[in-house]
């Protein structure tokens, strides 16, 4: 197949297949001469919230075939699409990354590493108790690929993973959704990662939260609004949370959030690590050859129709 791609990196450009015309885009005002893209790739950037420069330029591009994300969600694109154009996400670059950072939200606040960081900064030695990893029971809403990654590092650590997904799949010994009621009273500490749509918007609210034990940690690194803001902010530290998402996303910097009991928040940073960007040129590197032969796309979450 011979066509234009629009791509973010020039490692790409130059590993492409000599039948493809392959610029480069790496956001901000767009290049001239869209109208003969066939194949872009939004170029990456931390947050998915809201429209931008990124994909407004798809309403310029009437020769689509492909869209290809680097992110795993791709909920924020879906109504920016013509039924024509094949969907692709960036399922399994952002295991590592963020089951690292998810590892870490949880160490940090059970370890109270933010507390003993202000303490070195202000020159005290102020010992206290701390809480463990080891022999806690956390659970997993949202078991798929980044979920799994989350488990495989939490097992070293001596811990019962319980795993939640959208529907039981009780031949995995995975729990479905609506088993949280009966689940969340015996958690020491739960794991969001699930993607964002009409079925996980504000999934963790205050009848959740309120189940949950005291001292009890929810760590979010899925989508901002599966956490409900308000109900995190009533529990006034009865609950502790480490975010990676937050609703709103950026914080204001009035916002509540910042300063509320027992919550630790990070700027939706746990997807793009070192360990990320390797493997996401990688994975375009081998999309674009896919393409070009005419071999079927990997990663495809809606096959383009008519």
């Amino acid at each position: 197949m011979a066509g234009r791609a629009l791509v973010q990196w020039e490692e790409n450009r130059r590993n492409a297949p000599e039948s493809l015309t392959v610029d480069i885009y790496t956001g901000g005002p767009a290049p001239d001469g869209l109208d003969g893209v066939a194949f872009y790739q939004v170029p990456y950037a931390p947050s998915t919230q809201g429209v931008d420069e990124r994909l407004d330029i798809i309403g310029r591009m009437p020769s689509l075939e492909v869209l290809q994300l680097t992110s795993a969600g791709f909920e924020h694109v879906l109504e920016l699409l013509p039924d024509h154009v094949t969907l692709c996400n960036g399922r399994g670059l952002h295991d590592a990354s963020t089951a690292e950072h998810a590892l870490g939200l949880i160490l940090a606040a059970q370890r109270d590493l933010p507390r003993w960081a202000l303490d070195q900064r202000g020159h005290r030695w102020s010992p206290a108790p701390l809480r463990s990893l080891a022999d806690r029971r956390v659970v997993i809403v949202g078991h798929g690929s980044i979920g799994r990654a989350i488990e495989r590092r939490l097992l070293p650590f001596e811990t019962e993973v319980v795993r939640v997904a959208s529907r039981a799949r009780p031949e995995e010994d995975v729990h479905g959704v609506d088993e949280l009621p009966a689940l969340l009273p015996h958690a020491d500490i739960v794991v969001l990662v699930t993607p964002l749509n009409e079925h996980t918007r504000g999934l963790f609210g205050a009848a959740e939260l309120a189940l949950l034990p005291d001292d009890a940690l929810v760590v979010n690194v899925g989508r901002g609004p599966v956490l409900d803001t308000g109900a995190l902010l009533a529990e006034k530290g009865r609950v502790r949370a480490s975010l990676d998402v937050t609703d709103p996303e950026p914080l204001s910097a009035e916002h509540p959030l910042w300063d509320a009991p027992g919550v630790f928040v990070t700027p939706h940073v746990a997807g793009g690590s070192t360990a990320f960007y390797p493997r996401a040129r990688a994975f375009m590197d081998s999309q674009l050859a896919r393409w070009a032969s005419g071999e079927p796309l990997e990663n495809v979450v809606r096959p383009g129709r008519g």
